[in-house]
């Protein structure tokens, strides 16, 4: 018995004395002691956890060479070669983040997001056509965002002190350069585009990716849809027309076709809401539009859409320079777009994104002088009311193409590069008063190359570094633009941001052509922001500070019309913005408040000197209330906008001082609307049935307060009339049909 037990005894000895002990520290990049981390020998049953001050131990008997191993939720593995002998081994473990999307910090400095990846979501497609003052618009919508004007009188988002022209929308990363239905005076239009058309969307109110280009001041990203959950169908009727369309999805759901038609009749509608304006021609619209897509091998998609539409208007309104006569405009506008997109994963980490798009754009403008009695007037004295007798056919083509790589590096950084050449060809028939005919072509090819990197150094720190070049043929001139992005988490969901960027773009079509040799204007963006994100509630705040130089300068050519003459314009644009919604505090409300600060002065086109421009007002500010009554699935939406009063001018050539001069100048009053609508969504047919209804009552400007956008003057300069809104109400109607998917709960999860 002893001589066992001491057998034993001598076995526990040798083998305790054959083991290794492996300890240590486990700790993060910043030296935090790491609790709960798994070390273990690879291949071996031997290991240890990392106890609350990171601190680990473990004895081992294998002998040679092995991995030591760590691993921890939340940080890239850790592994390291050691060779066990005879001695302990003492080893700290030092471990990186693992950058993951649910933890990363968002880059977003300049830009709002919406899309259903993102945790930085701020306006959906829902919110789009339940925001009283868009109309469904999607453009409109974000005028109730920080950072857009109140703008009335002109179609297009004006940005942070930028004109129209300076934003670009772009669809499946193609320019679209036709968003807006065509220009009519002193009317804005709305976009072309359905808001269901888009699953995600990026408003950047400045500092935008190097992917895009050609706008000084704002890009509108938009991104279609993929397949649909579903087959499905829709039909509505309104007080302005009626419209339909049906989505299929295949049996194997891997492709899916689709088609949408409309009649808009305004008729009905100016009936309820009398117009300033005499319409002889009241606005019909035909548009419709295809698509198809469809699934590659390897988790790619292809998708093609085809839009189509048809716009004659004609209306007169009277004569600034004379009392009793009139000025009767007509339009008829055919537009047509086309966008196929593929995106396809390839081998280790890449993926390849193309894209071509191809428009036209057809205007045929008639504008004639007519006395009381409509009938049209050739008056050569004084002349220029001869001018008011006139014809214009505009066509233009606009081609792009485009091809994208990119890399997925660690984690979530990646790099993309890629290069698109567009081309546009615009023609231009002039017929005046006397039957004189004269005509121009402006044709432009843009190349442009382009890199991006995303750079995750931790969860916490994150960096977009780009970089774009462009060759306009039209200019014969290159420019180079370096971008820049920097967002830090602050806390759980709390962030700061930087962004830099350098941005050019050409001359706008009405201003050419030119005889002088121009460049490109340009504008650089500083931007700092703070926001917090949560899934019910958010704010952001951005401070700003943008540099325009060589923007252009306008004068005179043979024919009495204004074309640019220089680049000696110049300009900044400086301010502040927030942005606060929350679906939180108040049970089953939704609202959100936005206010923007911007002061802005710019010496361009015919202005004197350095002013404020006047589609720029100092402060502006929206407030959006949702509503959502579940028992009634009826859900109650009131928006408020407001600015203060914008400047006016009349700016006119002064032979004797050789220069352009003010002969008056003033600021309109504050803009203020109020608009309300109801939304009432009951299902149709048996209680679990996918079909459903909307009724919709839409009121704008529910209290019919005067609004006042600028003052147009006379030729001689003695009268001024305020320009305005069409109507000071306008009312709207309508019932539309879901057949096969019910969005009851797309409009109630939008509202928690």
């Amino acid at each position: 018995m002893q001589k066992g037990l001491l057998a034993v005894l001598f076995l526990w000895t040798i083998s305790a004395a054959a083991q290794v002990k492996i300890s240590g520290k486990v700790v993060d990049n910043k030296g935090k002691a790491l609790a709960g981390i798994s070390i273990t020998l690879k291949n071996t049953y031997d290991g240890a956890t990392a106890d609350s001050a990171g601190n680990y131990s473990f004895n081992t008997t294998e002998k040679g060479a092995f991995t030591l191993e760590a691993t921890g939720t939340g940080f890239k593995p850790f592994a390291q070669p050691i060779t066990i002998a005879t001695t302990d081994i003492d080893l700290n473990i030092s471990l990186k983040e693992q950058v993951t999307d649910l933890k990363a910090v968002i880059i977003s400095a300049g830009s709002f997001e919406a899309s259903d990846k993102k945790r930085g979501a701020v306006l959906t497609d829902i919110d789009v056509v339940t925001t009283p003052s868009a109309n469904g618009d999607v453009t409109e919508a974000f005028k109730s965002l920080p950072g857009a004007q109140q703008v009335g009188e002109s179609e297009g988002l004006f940005v942070r002190g930028g004109t129209a022209s300076e934003s670009k929308v772009f669809i499946d990363g193609t320019q679209v350069n036709n968003f807006f239905y065509s220009s009519t005076p002193g009317i804005a239009q709305r976009g072309r585009f359905n808001p269901f058309l888009f699953k995600g969307t990026v408003f950047s109110t400045g500092g935008y990716s190097a992917l895009y280009g050609q706008a000084l001041s704002s890009a509108l990203v938009l991104e279609s849809k993929d397949l649909p959950e579903k087959s499905e169908a829709d039909f509505g009727v309104s007080v302005v027309g009626v419209g339909g369309g049906m989505q299929h999805l295949a049996k194997d759901k891997k492709s899916s076709w689709g088609f949408s038609a409309n009649y808009t009749h305004l008729a009905l509608a100016f009936a309820v809401s009398k117009q300033r304006q005499d319409y002889f021609k009241v606005p019909i619209v035909f548009d419709g539009d295809v698509n198809f897509r469809f699934k590659t091998k390897g988790g790619g998609m292809v998708k093609m859409y085809s839009y189509f539409s048809k716009t004659n208007v004609g209306y007169r309104t009277n004569d600034i320079d004379s009392i009793g006569m009139k000025n009767a405009f007509s339009l008829q506008n055919i537009n047509q777009y086309h966008n196929l997109s593929w995106k396809q994963p390839l081998k280790n980490r890449w993926k390849i994104s193309a894209g071509i798009s191809f428009s036209t754009n057809k205007d045929d403008i008639e504008n004639e002088l007519q006395d009381g009695n409509n009938n049209k007037q050739i008056i050569t004295t004084p002349s220029f009311y001869a001018f008011k007798n006139f014809s214009l056919a505009a066509n233009g083509t606009f081609l792009q193409n485009r091809i994208m790589l990119e890399k997925k590096l660690g984690g979530l950084s990646a790099i993309r590069f890629g290069t698109e050449l567009s081309n546009s060809n615009e023609k231009s028939a002039y017929a005046l008063y006397d039957g004189t005919k004269f005509s121009e072509s402006i044709k432009e090819t843009m190349a442009a190359g382009f890199a991006e990197s995303d750079i995750y150094i931790t969860n916490n720190l994150a960096a977009k570094l780009g970089m774009r070049t462009e060759h306009s043929a039209l200019l014969n001139k290159w420019n180079i633009a370096p971008r820049a992005s920097l967002a830090y988490q602050l806390g759980k969901k709390s962030s700061a941001g930087f962004a830099y960027g350098i941005f050019y773009q050409n001359p706008e079509r009405r201003y050419l052509p030119s005889s002088t040799l121009l460049n490109f204007a340009k504008a650089t963006h500083y931007i700092l922001q703070y926001q917090m994100l949560s899934g019910v509630q958010t704010f952001r705040t951005e401070i700003f500070y943008k540099k325009y130089d060589d923007l252009f300068k306008t004068g005179f050519n043979n024919f009495g019309r204004e074309v640019v003459a220089s680049n000696n314009g110049s300009g900044y644009a400086k301010g502040f913005e927030f942005f606060w919604r929350d679906k939180k505090s108040i049970k089953g409300v939704d609202y959100w408040i936005s206010y923007s600060f911007l002061d802005t002065k710019r010496d361009f086109l015919n202005f004197p000197s350095a002013i404020q421009p006047s589609f720029a007002a100092k402060h502006t500010a929206a407030f959006v209330f949702k509503k959502f009554i579940l028992p009634w699935k009826t859900q109650f939406n009131l928006s408020y906008n407001f600015a203060t009063g914008r400047p006016y001018y009349r700016i006119a050539y002064d032979g004797t001082q050789n220069k352009n001069v003010f002969t008056d100048r003033g600021e309109t009053i504050n803009y203020n609307s109020c608009s309300f609508s109801v939304n009432y969504l009951p299902t149709i047919g048996k209680k679990d049935t996918k079909n459903f209804a909307v009724w919709v009552l839409g009121i704008n400007n529910v209290f019919g307060q005067t609004q006042v956008y600028t003052y147009n003057y006379s030729t001689d300069g003695t009268r001024k009339v305020p320009v305005g809104p069409t109507s000071r109400r306008f009312a709207f109607i309508g019932c539309f049909l879901s057949f096969g998917t019910d969005r009851t709960q797309d409009a109630i999860n939008n509202n928690l």
